[in-house]
C-alpha cells in the first residue's frame, strides 16, 4: 500500500506539472465497452529523470483497484460528510495501472473501467484528479481522505445510434480559481494537449466534430485540442456522433 502512496503523489506532481492526456473509449454493438483516461508524462521524465534515477529507486508497474483501495480506508472514509463519500464512491468501478521508470524516462497512469452503459462513467476525468488528490491524503495520519472539489462535469450518452459528450460548469467560483491557478504555468502548459480516440461499433456517418480525424474503417474518431484551451472553455469536447444504420 505504501508503493501505491507514493505514485498516487507522483500523479499529484505530475498532475500540476505537464499535461498530455488521452481519452479512449471503446462502444460494443449493445452499449457496453471500456473507457481509459491515460496521462503520459514521459516529457516531465525527461527533464527530472536523471535527477529520479539517483534515488535508485525500481520500475514500478502495478495496477491498483479502487474498490479494494475503499474498502482498505472504509474506517477514514466513514468520518466523511455524506457528501464526500458518495464523491469518492464514483472512484469505485475504475482501476489504475501506474508506470514509472526514471531510467527509461518513463511515467504513465491510465484510469480504466469497464461499463454496461457509459453513462455510468460520467466525468472520469474528475475521478481522475480525485484519484491524485486522494494519493496525497491516504495517511491515516493525517486524517480522513477528502475527494477534491471539481469544477467541472462530464456526460456521456449514447441511445439510439447516437453519441455525444458534454461538459458544463458546475461551480463557476472555484472554476475561475482553478484558472488563476494555472496562469503562472500557462507557457509551460501551451504545449499539453487532450485528445479524444473514440472507437464505435458501426461507421460514423457524421459529428459535430469538424476538425476531428478518422480511422480508416470509418469507426474511430480523434480528435485533439489544447489543454489550456480545455481548461478555459470545457465545452471545447462538447461533441455529438450519429452512426450509420
Amino acid at each position: 500500500m505504501k508503493r501505491v502512496q507514493i505514485l498516487l503523489s507522483a500523479m499529484l506532481i505530475a498532475l500540476a506539472s505537464a499535461c498530455n492526456f488521452t481519452e479512449e473509449i471503446h462502444i460494443n454493438e449493445d452499449g457496453s465497452g471500456k473507457l481509459s483516461i491515460n496521462f503520459d508524462g514521459s516529457e516531465m521524465m525527461e527533464m527530472a529523470g536523471e535527477e529520479m534515477a539517483k534515488t535508485n529507486e525500481k520500475p514500478i508497474d502495478s495496477i491498483i483497484s479502487f474498490k479494494t483501495f475503499l474498502e482498505e480506508k472504509k474506517d477514514s472514509i466513514a468520518q466523511l460528510p455524506i457528501e464526500e463519500q458518495e464523491k469518492l464512491k464514483k472512484l469505485e468501478p475504475f482501476n489504475m495501472r501506474m508506470v514509472m521508470n526514471p531510467e527509461k524516462k518513463e511515467m504513465m497512469f491510465d484510469l480504466f473501467s469497464e461499463f454496461k452503459n457509459v453513462s455510468e462513467v460520467n466525468d472520469a476525468f474528475g475521478a481522475f484528479q480525485d484519484a491524485s488528490t486522494i494519493g496525497g491524503k491516504s495517511n491515516p495520519q493525517q486524517g480522513p481522505m477528502k475527494p477534491s472539489e471539481q469544477p467541472t462535469e462530464v456526460n456521456y450518452s449514447f441511445q439510439k445510434n447516437k453519441f455525444t459528450r458534454t461538459a458544463k460548469i458546475v461551480d463557476q467560483e472555484l472554476f475561475q480559481q482553478q484558472l488563476d491557478s494555472l496562469q503562472g504555468a500557462e507557457m509551460f502548459l501551451s504545449g499539453s494537449t487532450y485528445t479524444l480516440k473514440y472507437h464505435f461499433p458501426k461507421k460514423i456517418k457524421s459529428t459535430t466534430a469538424e476538425e476531428a480525424t478518422f480511422s480508416q474503417d470509418g469507426k474511430t474518431l480523434i480528435y485533439e485540442v489544447n489543454f489550456m484551451e480545455l481548461m478555459k472553455n470545457p465545452s471545447v469536447l462538447d461533441l455529438e456522433v450519429e452512426l450509420e444504420k
